[in-house]
């Protein structure tokens, strides 16, 4: 038997008027989702644990089967570990976002963008090796990710310090956000000074010229030191790959001893290689019993508060990771089981992440599938589905309390 895991982050969406009252995934052409919802079950999951803050780290541990008041101590130590940065003892990371503030007086700042314009990698990286150079010591280190995302290991006080993610606050006024880390001896020194180095670079001269947002200033949160985690293979008896563009769940996949599979041209937005991803989940398969595969554009997009994306996202998903999988798992000939799911809702009108249960569909080949000749151009995705993969359909759904029975239920069976 084979498992595969397919997530489209912060797919799950509140009924929008515009839509005529649908949600996103209800108002999108999604035909094999749809299929896989009727032919297979329905179920919900709460995915956020009660206490936890709604984040995709939380979110993504509790779909890989483990319970986050178990083992989570923040997202920046799992960045930290997709990107082979060993952290010492007495070290916190914090991810670190390159981001476009804006000054409009003294205590006044507003959160433009917390991406940057979505700052391509190349640009991103030679920013943060230059913060490192100038800024960089015994205690403070800056390592480039992908894009935004980065990371910053500091090695001296910073007890009390309470951050929050950027992207809850785009668009908004964070000045006394801002100034706690103004508040923290050394901290303060290396938050002002990359806003110097930043806003002075060429490379945001030249962003500017064109009309693209600078990466003006860094924003810290998601801080934590090293979790202590089983494996998926100590836990389930299973060997797993991870697929994704996100160094955090490339950090998760570290701690739970996955393959983590790095595809060319994934960029976790909506020019990201969907194909690539395909091939790299069905060619795992011939290594390990489950594969992981996260798209992360419904959520960037949601964060933006695009609808007309967020469909694109949504269909994108669809027609180029749910359907060429599906096909691809059904030619394999062998027993498998597919569940479909998101880790979170990002509902478009607060551009931020909800702690609702989320509707997973599984899909069992031993008792759901059709033969796969039967439509071998993939037209058997057209055939009327009885409803929408949803929210409002899974809305009566049995609920699965955590993560663990989740993964019990796809790799055991259990709840047949």
């Amino acid at each position: 038997m084979k498992y595969v895991i397919l997530v489209g982050d912060g797919m799950g969406d509140m009924p929008i008027a515009a839509l005529g009252g649908r949600t996103p995934l209800e108002a999108a052409a999604t035909p094999v989702m749809d299929f896989v919802a009727a032919r297979g079950r329905l179920f919900r999951l709460q995915t956020v644990p009660p206490g936890f803050a709604p984040g995709s780290d939380v979110a993504n541990l509790s779909l890989l089967g483990y319970l986050p008041a178990e083992c989570y101590s923040g997202r920046a130590p799992l960045e930290a570990a997709s990107m082979g940065v060993e952290l010492p003892p007495d070290a916190v990371a914090f991810r670190c976002n390159l981001v476009t503030l804006e000054y409009a007086a003294p205590q006044s700042v507003t959160m433009v963008d917390y991406s940057a314009g979505h700052i391509d990698t190349a640009t991103a990286a030679e920013l943060i090796r230059m913060l490192d150079r100038e800024l960089g010591s015994e205690y403070c280190r800056f390592y480039p990710g992908i894009s935004y995302r980065h990371l910053l290991v500091w090695r001296r006080d910073c007890a009390g310090l309470v951050t929050v993610p950027p992207h809850d606050h785009s668009g908004r006024e964070v000045g006394e956000l801002w100034r706690r880390y103004l508040a923290v001896p050394g901290l303060a020194d290396v938050v002002q000074g990359a806003g110097e180095l930043l806003n002075a670079a060429p490379l945001n001269r030249q962003r500017r010229a064109a009309g693209r947002n600078p990466a003006n200033a860094i924003w810290l949160w998601g801080e934590g030191r090293p979790p202590a985690m089983p494996t998926l293979k100590e836990q389930y008896g299973v060997s797993g790959a991870l697929i994704s563009a996100v160094d955090l769940l490339k950090g998760i996949g570290v701690y739970a001893g996955m393959e983590i599979i790095n595809v060319p041209g994934a960029t976790g937005y909506l020019d990201t290689n969907y194909a690539g991803k395909v091939a790299a989940a069905l060619a795992a398969l011939d290594r390990h019993d489950l594969v992981f595969v996260h798209v992360e554009a419904p959520d960037e997009v949601s964060h933006q508060g695009d609808l007309d994306n967020k469909l694109r996202a949504i269909e994108d998903f669809d027609q180029q990771v749910v359907g060429p999988v599906l096909e691809g798992l059904q030619r394999r000939g062998e027993p498998f089981r597919l569940a479909l799911t998101m880790d979170h809702y990002t509902p478009l009108q607060t551009r931020t992440h909800a702690d609702l249960p989320v509707p997973f569909a599984l899909f069992d080949s031993e008792r759901d599938a059709r033969d796969p000749a039967a439509c071998p151009d993939g037209s058997c995705w057209q055939e009327p589905a009885q409803g929408h993969f949803s929210e409002r359909r899974a809305a009566a759904a049995p609920l699965l309390a955590d993560g663990r029975e989740f993964l019990r239920l796809l790799v055991r069976g259990r709840g047949n």
